[in-house]
């Protein structure tokens, strides 16, 4: 099993004729990926890569029974591209565009707090891969191999490291998801813990964390009251970031003292997870 995607994920390219969201298409299709279709304004009816496209996502819903959605579209138009494919019917959203204005997640948070069993990935992430299944996103198959990790990380590139170290020690991975490091992000830690807790496939879990914020505190709660019948293993980026300063995702600012990466390695080992001091660590730490 995985969680979120399968094979049987029926995906749509929001964005598709774009460079970025052309090349990653190819991508994507060359992995084994179902891309149903694509949507750009103005270019219904056309195709690319044998995928039709639309001109909106309720017409490329209604034609295909899509589930998955992948967004590839400007900063200024991408929190309209994930309300229109939460309107269209589509259950997982995952947003790859970088620089959404904050003021706009707000809003988009809002709305999709209405919607039933709608989830979103991201914004600024690399997506998610159920190894041997399904890729949707930018994250590079051939370092993925299907195993019994579930790994969840707030860093796009650091988790390839993570995840190159994994399937080097033969490992493997059962799904892996980038949640995104910006301020807003519509899925969180805890929501990928809680769908790992009940996955047969997945009997150890990374965690990659960075500085700013809570959410690898609460995480660490969450761990210690649920999920003591599988290894967990994290490991937190920024140990030596300067404060007041950010590093990299708009979420990784430590301020007032708050979401410093002692605060969070106290909290994962208070909860019996083992803390890596490099990526590289990892791997040994699962076995």
């Amino acid at each position: 099993m995985s969680i979120l995607i399968g094979n049987e994920s029926k995906v749509i390219v929001q964005g598709i004729t774009g460079r970025d969201g052309s090349f990653h298409t190819q991508q994507m299709l060359s992995y084994g990926t179902k891309i149903v279709a694509g949507v750009t304004p103005s270019k219904g009816g056309s195709e690319i890569f044998g995928v039709p496209i639309y001109d909106s996502m309720e017409e490329a819903v209604r034609e295909t029974q899509a589930d998955v959605s992948v967004i590839f579209v400007p900063p200024k138009f991408a929190a309209d591209a994930i309300i229109e494919a939460a309107d269209s019917g589509i259950k997982i959203i995952v947003c790859i565009t970088e620089g959404i204005p904050v003021n706009q997640m707000v809003r988009v948070s809002k709305y999709l707090s209405l919607k039933e069993d709608v989830r979103l990935i991201g914004p600024n992430c690399p997506g998610l891969i159920s190894p041997g299944k399904c890729k949707v996103g930018i994250m590079p198959a051939q370092i993925f191999m299907e195993g019994d990790v579930g790994i969840v990380s707030r860093s796009g590139t650091l988790t390839y490291e993570v995840v190159y170290n994994i399937t080097k020690a033969g490992l493997g991975e059962s799904t892996c998801i980038g949640i995104g490091g910006d301020q807003i992000v519509g899925t969180k830690f805890i929501d990928v813990l809680s769908l790992f807790k009940d996955d047969p496939q997945t009997e150890k879990i990374v965690i990659i964390g960075e500085i700013g914020g809570d959410e690898e505190e609460r995480s660490a709660d969450y761990i210690r009251a649920n999920l003591r019948n599988k290894k967990v293993v994290a490991f937190i980026a920024g140990r030596n970031a300067p404060p007041e300063k950010r590093m990299g995702h708009a979420g990784a600012v430590i301020l007032q003292g708050k979401g410093t990466a002692e605060t969070k390695i106290k909290a994962f080992e208070e909860a019996g997870v083992k803390v890596a001091s490099k990526p590289s660590d990892i791997p040994g730490l699962l076995k």
